[in-house]
């Protein structure tokens, strides 16, 4: 019998395979509770996980489960989601002596038992956190989410609810405000994003600069009140300057690559080429041999005498899946994983950084982390959760043929695994060596990303293009 809090009462997929029933399963078994409402699911139900925030709910983990859920009919899930994170923004104002800036949202939180049988929710805001990371990508999460929600629901009453509304205005203050920088990209400590371990990646990574457009872009969407209307123009004005950014200085093809290694340095004053003072000695020489023809990507991160060359899978994946790039961009990139899919891909989606960092470089980079080695977890590890961004970008540039390509390495391997949370090795033979099984976005990567195949118009319903919708009436 169906219990009233089921994740999945009638689930679509139901029977289609035991890999798609055992997906559901999963998700269903990690369910979090409170006060009777399902409001969250656990990062992993694997009994050996080594940490305990693996029984957390995380914002970033949950986005592709409440995408799922607003698919399955469980939009009262999704709410209670996104009420539940903005209430938990006010428990705890200060960490080590101070105080938190409002619009910072948990990266996670529990529900624990009191011996008097009360129910409370435990937020982590990174005081729990392995490094002591405040997570900048929760707030960005639960924005594409909130969007996600209203888009496919119709349900603006909830986003224009003076809570979500305050909500809202407190995260694009909190992005735009003044800080001492020229440039229009969010800076960011290291370990604050999906890469939560020191991978050298402090600065402005390409992932939280796509996050930051889509933030930009929903929060300014969800905010109609004309006492707003400032903070909105000043959202446009800067997503503009970001995008223009973004394209212009973190593209890297053969045409550019040629430019940089002809760059003069040391130059001053207006209109200069290397405005960034990059030395032509840094480009790593893998890279030369490495980049195809025709081919491009968005590197992974840029700054003073800086370029980090590194493919960094989540970001380039969500600026094809949400229209950041432009359309000569898309191509080249779409170009870049077909070319270079064994790379990439290997035997399962997908690389979250490529090339690993190795030797003296690995030891500096990474703080000698054993978590982080060579062909491992962030460090060049396959990460099946991303084949809902891999699938979503190439459906955005019309290539159902590579994503379904992409899913089939998942369809049987991933669920005969167990569901692992990462894979090692060059090629992603491997189960991570210190993976978890039962790894709640894994199944939910291997879900959504089959939705998607089916119903490409998906991707538009649930808030990844810029619309909102008329009516408010339930998806189906």
């Amino acid at each position: 019998m169906v219990q009233p809090n089921s994740c999945f009462p009638h689930p679509r997929y139901a029977g289609r395979s035991p890999a798609f029933d055992d997906a559901y399963a999963l998700i269903e078994d990690a369910g979090i509770h409170f006060q009777g409402q399902l409001v969250g699911t656990a990062a992993s139900v694997d009994p050996k996980a080594p940490a305990r925030n693996y029984a957390d709910c995380f914002v970033r983990d949950f986005f592709p489960v409440g995408l799922i859920m607003l698919l399955e009919g469980r939009g009262d899930v999704v709410r209670a989601f996104l009420h539940l994170i903005m209430q938990l923004r006010g428990q705890q104002e200060e960490l080590e002596g101070q105080q938190i800036a409002p619009g910072v949202l948990p990266a996670s939180f529990r529900v624990q038992h009191n011996a008097d049988g009360d129910e409370e929710v435990m937020a982590d805001f990174g005081d729990r956190a392995i490094g002591r990371v405040a997570p900048v990508d929760s707030m960005m999460w639960w924005s594409l989410l909130l969007h996600a929600y209203v888009q496919y629901t119709g349900d603006l009453e909830f986003a224009r609810g003076p809570e979500i509304q305050r909500m809202l205005r407190m995260i694009l203050s909190l992005c735009l405000q003044s800080r001492f920088e020229v440039f229009p990209t969010l800076l960011v400590p290291d370990g604050s994003f999906m890469i939560d371990r020191r991978m050298g990646v402090n600065g402005h990574p390409i992932e939280i600069q796509a996050l930051f457009n889509s933030t930009l872009r929903s929060a300014s969407l969800l905010l109609p009140e004309p006492g707003s209307q400032w903070l909105v123009d000043l959202a446009k004005r800067r997503r503009e300057v970001l995008q223009s950014y973004v394209q212009t200085y973190y593209w890297l093809d053969m045409d550019v690559l040629n430019r940089i290694y002809r760059y003069e340095t040391e130059m001053l004053g207006e209109n200069v080429e290397n405005i960034f003072n990059i030395h032509p000695e840094s480009i790593p020489l893998w890279v030369q041999d490495w980049l195809p023809d025709g081919a491009g990507y968005f590197v992974g991160n840029l700054g003073p005498g800086r370029m980090d060359f590194r493919f960094f899978a989540q970001g380039n994946l969500l600026m094809l899946a949400t229209g950041m790039a432009t359309t000569t961009q898309a191509e080249a990139l779409t170009s870049l994983i077909e070319q270079r899919w064994t790379d990439l891909l290997g035997r399962m989606p997908m690389k979250l950084v490529y090339p690993a960092v190795e030797g003296d470089e690995w030891r500096l980079i990474t703080g000698s982390d054993p978590k982080n080695i060579p062909w491992s977890y962030h460090n060049g590890g396959n990460w099946p959760v991303l084949i809902w961004p891999l699938v979503a970008a190439l459906l955005k540039v019309d290539r159902a043929d590579l994503a379904e390509k992409a899913w089939q390495l998942v369809e049987s391997r991933l669920p005969a695994a167990r569901w692992p949370e990462y894979y090692d090795g060059r090629l992603g033979r491997l189960v991570g060596r210190r993976a978890n099984i039962g790894q709640v976005w894994s199944a939910a990567g291997f879900l959504l990303s089959r939705y998607f195949l089916d119903a490409p118009d998906l991707l538009s319903r649930l808030g990844f293009d810029e619309a909102l919708p008329q009516r408010s009436t339930e998806g189906g």
